[in-house]
């Protein structure tokens, strides 16, 4: 009863390839997915982010670095910044970023949102 020892590396395989080609249609439906929101189609996100409120942007995309209280963490604390920076400056950070902060993260909003980080206490 010897067992030929190919066949796990065949089975292996066959699995393997089958497992591109299912990714590699996967990608295709994704990739047209794409190509429509990258021509206009899928533009309700970027209106949604135009949109919305600092409170909400705060919650959406500063929430991990600057803490659920504004109390810092990777990032400084947020309470007092309209006493330290001036709201050019916030605008100038969010904009461009500043240490490890990318800037961008805001597009679009950033005189609303340093409005609103210059009046936080």
């Amino acid at each position: 009863m010897n067992r030929n020892p190919i066949i796990p590396f065949v089975l292996i395989m066959v699995i393997g390839i089958g497992a591109m080609f299912l990714l590699s249609f996967k990608g295709i439906g994704d990739n047209e997915d794409l190509a429509a929101e990258l021509s206009g189609e899928g533009g309700e996100t970027t209106e949604e982010t135009a949109q919305a409120n600092p409170e909400e942007i705060y919650q959406q995309s500063c929430i991990g670095c600057h803490g659920d209280q504004y109390q810092g963490g990777a990032g400084p604390a947020l309470t007092g910044v309209g006493d330290r920076l001036s709201q050019d400056e916030i605008v100038d950070i969010l904009t461009n970023g500043k240490g490890a902060m990318p800037g961008g993260l805001v597009s679009g909003n950033e005189t609303a949102m340093a409005e609103w980080l210059s009046e936080l206490q």
